[in-house]
């Protein structure tokens, strides 16, 4: 067996039913057991993270270092990247049109656990050697957990799978895609575009969390106001459409034999295929379940840990539910989906996502999917250079270590651009799976006392 097929056989083996069962099961038992308040309570938490005060940092002050609203962009640079663009047709050629489905349902559902465990992450954050506020599901399971020993076990295997998912999800994935868009829109080498990617990462890392903050607290509403617009323009072009693929994605999410064809070209799925990948993929896109964001929400400057559980949870609203389904409804009307190109193969990734908007742009449309692929990918390799950051830092209990793990992570965003795809999305899948398991076990433990602090916490 090659190593590609020893990756691929792991990705099949963690991502099983049984994953899958325990990160909807969680989010389905604590929407149940919150009474669907963060449905209930968006409208509040989206006013909350996006409005004038906490965008200008007149929050109440706390012990983080950066605003409400810069700890929300850095957390949405690391989970609107390539999970919202690549993602999203990857999980629909894997998985069939009901792929998007779960991920919105995975989505909803997810908000409940990223309320949860984004909230725990800001109320038992801590100090550490430099006087800087650091927080995260490691910090919420020695802290926060009755058994000191099961809490230290958890807490170390979290922020491990941590450490290599930002060097898989947060880093390989999107230097990857960011070198395949520049080769094929503008023939530059994959070498070429890994060693700029690697020195403006490191130029921009080396600078912590501040640094990183005002670059993400421009690009990522930029990128995005950017990106739907475009998306938008796609779909409009193709409304005609739409109905035929709204009832073709719900068709195939719960068929449970084939259930994919005409509007879906050649392709052939399976209720469990589209719920294995678009659950996968939306927790790639997301993060819910995973507590990676709990560690940007813990550096926020306020001591209202409820309220800023709920500015992160409008993470995943605005990641998946709004970017991702836009994304996927474009690639459905588009009637590109299941396309083959000229070896006869299935189109995929970047070259399916270029395709789509090239039905309404022509050649400008590689241009823009190019770009837009660079920024959300480059942000999310920001967002992820933090997150893996105090993750190493709680590994090592120095901080003055971390500017290793900082070299160390730019040199590996050279080794992602000349990865091959299929290598790096299944190493990414895994390292997802294995930081998700004990971040679970944790927020179900913590789950009674945090729940009853949300059911009578009151929007101010």
């Amino acid at each position: 067996m090659q190593i590609s097929e020893w990756i691929e056989y792991a990705d099949k083996l963690v991502w099983g039913p049984w994953l899958l069962v325990l990160l909807l099961g969680t989010g389905c038992y604590l929407m149940i057991k919150l009474k669907f308040l963060p449905i209930k309570n968006l409208g509040k938490a989206l006013k909350s993270a996006l409005g004038r005060d906490a965008a200008l940092g007149k929050e109440k002050r706390g012990k983080g270092k950066v605003s409400s609203f810069s700890s929300l962009t850095t957390e949405l640079a690391a989970t609107i990247g390539t999970g919202n663009i690549v993602g999203v047709t990857t999980a629909m050629v894997l998985g069939g049109p009901g792929a998007l489905v779960w991920m919105m349902v995975s989505a909803i559902i997810g908000m409940a656990t990223k309320l949860v465990e984004s909230t725990l992450a800001v109320k038992y954050r801590s100090i550490n050697d430099r006087g800087e506020a650091v927080g995260g599901p490691m910090y919420t399971m020695v802290r926060g957990n009755c058994n000191k020993k099961a809490g230290k076990i958890l807490a170390y295997s979290f922020a491990m799978f941590a450490v290599l998912a930002s060097f898989g999800m947060g880093n390989m994935t999107q230097s990857n895609s960011i070198a395949l868009a520049i080769k094929n829109t503008f023939d530059i080498p994959e070498a070429k575009t890994g060693l700029v990617l690697t020195i403006i990462t490191i130029l921009v890392v080396l600078g912590g969390i501040n640094s990183i903050a005002k670059i993400t607290n421009i690009v990522v509403p930029v990128m995005g106001i950017f990106y739907m617009a475009g998306t938008f323009c796609v779909i409009l072009m193709h409304i005609n459409r739409v109905p035929e693929s709204i009832l073709c994605m719900f068709t195939a999410a719960f068929t449970p034999g084939a259930a994919c064809g005409g509007i879906a070209g050649q392709l052939t799925a399976d209720m469990f295929s589209a719920l294995r990948y678009g659950v996968s993929r939306g927790v790639f896109s997301n993060e819910a379940g995973l507590g990676a964001a709990g560690i940007s929400a813990a550096c926020a400057d306020t001591d209202d840990y409820i309220k800023q559980g709920y500015i992160s949870m409008t993470g995943v609203f605005l990641d998946t539910i709004v970017i991702c389904s836009a994304t996927g409804l474009a690639l459905m009307c588009s009637g590109v989906l299941g396309r083959t190109g000229e070896n006869g193969e299935v189109l995929t990734g970047i070259e399916l996502t270029i395709s789509v908007f090239e039905t309404v742009f022509g050649r400008f449309g590689s241009y823009f999917v190019s770009i837009c692929i660079a920024l959300f990918a480059f942000a999310t390799i920001l967002g992820w250079a933090y997150q893996g950051e105090k993750a190493f830092e709680f590994i090592v209990k120095r901080s003055k270590y971390c500017v290793y793990y900082r070299f160390v992570y730019g040199l590996v965003v050279f080794v992602g651009t000349v990865c091959t795809l299929d290598v790096v999305w299944n190493f990414s899948d895994i390292c997802n799976g294995l930081m998700a398991v004990p971040n679970l076990i944790c927020v179900l433990i913590l789950s009674r006392k945090m729940c009853m602090e949300l059911a009578d916490y009151k929007f101010k």
